[in-house]
């Protein structure tokens, strides 16, 4: 169900987490969560499966989006995560929306236990088969897809469920690098980026990067929905907020380690720092890598303030820029409206 803000404007998407070890809570938890104004709820693919919270979350809210993210994409066959997809977009009465991630190599191959190969084109066509999959569900047509990784030629009326009375699901992946930036744009409808990103970094890299991609496929900005692409640290007071700048600087010297996000340090000339920090993490040094980050470089990856502040403090770090950001389920209704009073670059946002 579209639910249209007062403006009629495309308004930045307000999201939650919902923890997933306790399948029983869900049920109150998800109408608390409607009633309270967000946008939608997001789960991940930790300790539990991401699909079967959502389930629930359909049959007891009204208004809520249901995001995977992200579901890990290479442990499944993209014929089960179609069928997870298309039933939960049914229950769901039009709001679910797939968000997949390849994960790293020794994940897949250690903890799924699935071949690992060059993750981008893999995905791509993990992509296009379920696309192909749910438009011979939807228009009757053969399925036939035939790709390096993955071929679908076999779909009888037994194994074709039943038609949606809407649209199809949504289908989003995570994306750090160019490669995968750029599946996102020429085959996806949005992206989510990892947090690892300043304002710096989103403003003059990936969005122009992106909005090349989609030129080239001859999609508008505005119907594609870009997610994430930095922190938010805020609480119901300074305690709680203090809490979390320290842990958000902890992940930053973590990931900062990585030589996979070192194109967002290079940016504001920091090439030094993730050479020491990937020092210290080969020596297991994890404390002295957290002690290099200094708060300004923590407010280059992330708005920062209590309940009461962060309005204005996330309008300036993501306003105009993404359409999506993400908040405790804790965060006042007040504060969750006010947020959503700001601009998206993406007409998706309206709901």
């Amino acid at each position: 169900m579209i639910r249209l803000t007062q403006s009629l404007r495309p308004a930045m998407k307000i999201l939650t987490g919902v923890p997933t070890e306790s399948l029983r809570q869900l049920p109150e938890l998800t109408e608390t969560l409607d009633a309270q104004g967000f946008s939608g709820i997001s789960t991940q693919e930790n300790r539990h499966n991401p699909f079967l919270p959502l389930a629930i979350a359909a049959v007891h809210s009204k208004h809520l989006e249901l995001r995977t993210n992200v579901a890990i994409a290479f442990a499944r066959s993209p014929m089960v995560a179609a069928g997870l997809a298309w039933d939960l977009q049914s229950a769901s009465e039009g709001r679910f929306v797939l968000g997949l991630g390849s994960q790293v190599k020794g994940h897949n191959q250690r903890r799924f236990s699935v071949p690992w190969s060059a993750p981008a084109p893999r995905l791509k066509e993990y992509v296009e088969s379920i696309q192909a999959i749910w438009t011979c569900w939807r228009d009757g047509t053969p399925l036939n897809y035939s790709g390096e990784h993955y071929q679908f030629s076999l779909m009888t009326p037994n194994f074709t469920p039943e038609p949606l009375r809407g649209e199809l699901p949504k289908l989003q992946i995570a994306a750090v690098g160019p490669a995968m930036m750029r599946i996102a744009a020429r085959h996806c409808d949005g992206v989510m980026l990892h947090a690892f990103c300043t304002k710096l970094y989103l403003r003059n890299s990936i969005i122009p990067r992106l909005e090349a991609e989609l030129e080239k496929r001859g999609l508008d900005r505005s119907a594609f929905e870009i997610s994430g692409g930095g922190f938010v640290v805020t609480g119901s007071n300074s305690d709680a907020v203090a809490k979390q700048f320290e842990w958000v600087r902890q992940r930053i010297g973590f990931y900062g380690s990585t030589p996979a996000y070192w194109p967002v340090l290079e940016a504001h000339g920091l090439q030094e720092l993730g050479l020491e920090l990937n020092a210290l993490s080969k020596a297991g040094r994890w404390d002295d890598m957290t002690q290099l980050i200094p708060d300004d470089l923590v407010h280059e990856f992330a708005a920062v303030g209590t309940f009461h502040e962060i309005r204005d403090r996330i309008s300036d770090h993501f306003g105009g820029l993404i359409d999506c950001i993400s908040l405790p389920n804790t965060a006042p209704r007040e504060l969750i409206q006010e947020l959503r009073d700001i601009a998206s670059p993406c007409s998706m946002a309206t709901l």
